[in-house]
């Protein structure tokens, strides 16, 4: 199960506390946290549903590769 981690910069203008979420994707992970606490979505995506510029995710210390669809695995591959 995914832990989605948001900045200290970004929790200091929207509760976004750490949690465990579902999904398989980044965007299935994002989607999860969204409908808990959709305020979180425009500090984080942009009007067409990308990533917006000035935010990087990182699965496993490794920044996603797919900024528009957020198809990047979060399941851990052993």
């Amino acid at each position: 199960m995914p832990r989605v981690v948001f900045t200290s910069n970004l929790q200091r203008y929207v509760d976004c506390t750490e949690r465990d979420v579902r999904g398989a994707t980044v965007a299935q992970a994002l989607a999860a946290v969204f409908a808990e606490a959709p305020q979180v979505r425009d500090y984080v995506l942009d009007e067409q549903g990308h990533l917006r510029r000035h935010v990087h995710i990182y699965v496993d210390g490794r920044r996603v590769a797919d900024r528009e669809r957020l198809s990047d695995s979060v399941t851990r591959t052993a």
